[in-house]
């Protein structure tokens, strides 16, 4: 079963927020490879973000946090961002303070 992968308008953002072009291609790139079995790929999350998964990309530095919706046959990219353990842009934290204010 092929899924479809769609960004959130907030993944877009986020994805434009990384600078480098080439960096911005990979990581749209990693992200299509989720059209062929999403809850194969990535790691699921727990506490907060339980119900997402995370994918690595672009050299382990980067992460894309998805979710899937087996029942549309839908993946939805929900932000793209580095892993800084940390650090207050790290995107585990930022979609998590996303989560807390019901914005995600």
């Amino acid at each position: 079963m092929t899924y479809t992968v769609v960004f959130t308008p907030l993944a877009e953002e986020m994805l434009e927020d990384v600078g480098d072009r080439r960096i911005q291609q990979k990581i749209v790139d990693t992200a299509q490879r989720l059209v062929n079995e999403p809850e194969k790929q990535g790691k699921p999350m727990l506490g907060p973000l339980a119900g997402y998964r995370s994918l690595r990309a672009v050299g382990q530095r980067y992460r894309i946090i998805y979710r899937v919706q087996a029942h549309r046959v839908l993946v939805v990219v929900v932000g793209v961002g580095i892993r800084k353990e940390g650090d207050k842009q790290d995107i585990y934290r930022r979609l998590q303070k996303l989560i807390r204010m019901k914005l995600l």
